[in-house]
C-alpha cells in the first residue's frame, strides 16, 4: 500500500461499482479538470464544458434513480465522486454536490411535470440551478429567512432577497425557500421553482472569492414575482423540513470534497519533498517535514473514513446526522490545516499564486463554512450526544 494512493484503504468496504466511479472519477480529474484549474481559478471562469461533460458521463445525480435520469447510486458512491473531482479541483466538485441536492429535492417531491421541465435539463446540464436558502439574517439561522410568498387566488407573490448564493449569476432557475405562513415559524415555509426569466427576478453582480473561484456565488432579488400554483415544490408548509432532509446527504458531499483538497495537498507535498533539496540532500528527509507529511496522511486516511461511514448510514436509513455533522466538522478542519502545512513545506514557492497548494489552501476554508458552519457542527454533535 502506497500513501500516494488516494484509494489505498485496507479492506475498504467498497463494492465493484464503487471502484469503477472512483477510477472514472479519478481519470477525468487527471485529464481534464487538473490541467485547467490554475486557469479556471485566475479568471473564475464558469467551465460549462465540464459540466457538459460530466452529464454525458451520468456525474449529475448519483443517488437519483436511474428512470428519472439519474445514475442510481448510493450516497457512498456520491461520496467517492465528489472526493476525485475536488482532488482536481474543488469548484467544479461544487457544482456536483449543488447538482446532487438540487436533483434530490426534485426526485422526492416534484411533480411528473417539475421533474420533466427542471430535473430531466439539470441532469442533461441544459439548466443551471440556484439553491436558495441564505439570507443576511438567516446563514446558520435558516429559520430566520424573511423572504415571502404570499397566497394570490390560486398563485404566490414572492419577496425578498437571498445572499452569496450558489450558480446565481449564471443560473436558469432557483430553488427559493420561503415564509408562506409567517405565524408558523419553520411549518411555515415553502420551496418554490422560479424561473430566472420571470418578471421581477434578478441577480446581483458575481462575488469575488478567496477561493473555489470558478463556483459562481451572488445575491437573488424577488420583486413581487408572480408564481403560479405549480411552482410550490412538495407541500405548502413543510419547505423547511425539505431543505433539512437534504443537508445529511449535502454535508457528506462537503466532507468528501474536504477529503479531495487534503488529498491532492498531500500528494504535492510527497513530490515536494522529494525534489526539493537543501542543505545537500531532501527535504524528505528531515524529520520535521516528514511529521507534518504523516500528519497530512493519518488526517487524509480518517476523514476518509469517517465521510465513508457516514454515507453509509444514510444508505442504510438509518439516523446519519450525528455522523455527517462528524465527518464535516473534521474534514474541513483537517482540510484547512494541513493545506496550510502543504504551504509550509513548499516553503516560498508554496506562497505564490498560480503554485497548486497555494490554491488549494484558499479552497480549502470554506468548507469550514457552507452547509452549516463548523460551530454550528460542534452544537449538533454535543446536543445528539447529550440529549
Amino acid at each position: 500500500m502506497t500513501i500516494e494512493d488516494p484509494s489505498a484503504e485496507p479492506a475498504d468496504g467498497l463494492a465493484e461499482r464503487h471502484h469503477i466511479m472512483r477510477e472514472m472519477a479519478r481519470h477525468f480529474a487527471d485529464r481534464e479538470i487538473r490541467p485547467i484549474a490554475a486557469e479556471l481559478d485566475e479568471t473564475e471562469r464558469f467551465p460549462e464544458e465540464l459540466y457538459a461533460r460530466m452529464a454525458e458521463l451520468g456525474m449529475f445525480g448519483i443517488t437519483v434513480p436511474e428512470a428519472l435520469g439519474g445514475t442510481g447510486g448510493d450516497c457512498l458512491a456520491y461520496a467517492v465522486l465528489m472526493e476525485e473531482l475536488s482532488r482536481g479541483y474543488a469548484s467544479v466538485a461544487d457544482q456536483c454536490g449543488l447538482v446532487e441536492l438540487v436533483a434530490t429535492l426534485l426526485a422526492q417531491h416534484g411533480t411528473a411535470d417539475q421533474q420533466a421541465r427542471y430535473l430531466g435539463p439539470l441532469l442533461r446540464a441544459e439548466r443551471r440551478c440556484a439553491y436558495a436558502i441564505t439570507e443576511a439574517e438567516a446563514g446558520s439561522d435558516v429559520s430566520g429567512i424573511r423572504t415571502t410568498a404570499v397566497p394570490d387566488g390560486s398563485g404566490w407573490r414572492l419577496t425578498g432577497s437571498k445572499l452569496w448564493i450558489h450558480n446565481a449569476p449564471v443560473a436558469d432557475f432557483a430553488v427559493v425557500l420561503a415564509r408562506t405562513d409567517p405565524d408558523q415559524g419553520r411549518r411555515g415555509m415553502g420551496i418554490f421553482l422560479v424561473d430566472a426569466h420571470a418578471a421581477g427576478f434578478s441577480a446581483g453582480q458575481a462575488e469575488h472569492k478567496m477561493g473555489q473561484r470558478a463556483s459562481k456565488v451572488g445575491a437573488l432579488h424577488f420583486d413581487n414575482i408572480a408564481l403560479g400554483p405549480e411552482a410550490l415544490l412538495g407541500e405548502r408548509g413543510r419547505g423547511f423540513h425539505m431543505m433539512m432532509g437534504v443537508l445529511d446527504k449535502g454535508r457528506v458531499g462537503i466532507a468528501a470534497l474536504a477529503v479531495g483538497i487534503l488529498q491532492a495537498a498531500l500528494e504535492a507535498s510527497i513530490a515536494q519533498a522529494k525534489d526539493r533539496r537543501q542543505f545537500g540532500r531532501p527535504i524528505a528527509q528531515f524529520q520535521a517535514v516528514q511529521w507534518m507529511i504523516a500528519d497530512m496522511a493519518k488526517s487524509a486516511h480518517a476523514a476518509r473514513l469517517m465521510t465513508h461511514a457516514a454515507a453509509r448510514r444514510i444508505d442504510g436509513g438509518a439516523r446519519a446526522t450525528l455522523d455527517c455533522s462528524m465527518a464535516k466538522c473534521f474534514a474541513s478542519d483537517a482540510a484547512v490545516e494541513h493545506t496550510a502545512n502543504a504551504v509550509q513545506v513548499h516553503g516560498g514557492m508554496g506562497y505564490i499564486r498560480g503554485i497548486e497548494v497555494e490554491r488549494l489552501y484558499r479552497d480549502a476554508k470554506i468548507t469550514q463554512i457552507y452547509e452549516g458552519t463548523n460551530q454550528i457542527q460542534r452544537m449538533i454533535i454535543a446536543r445528539t450526544l447529550l440529549e
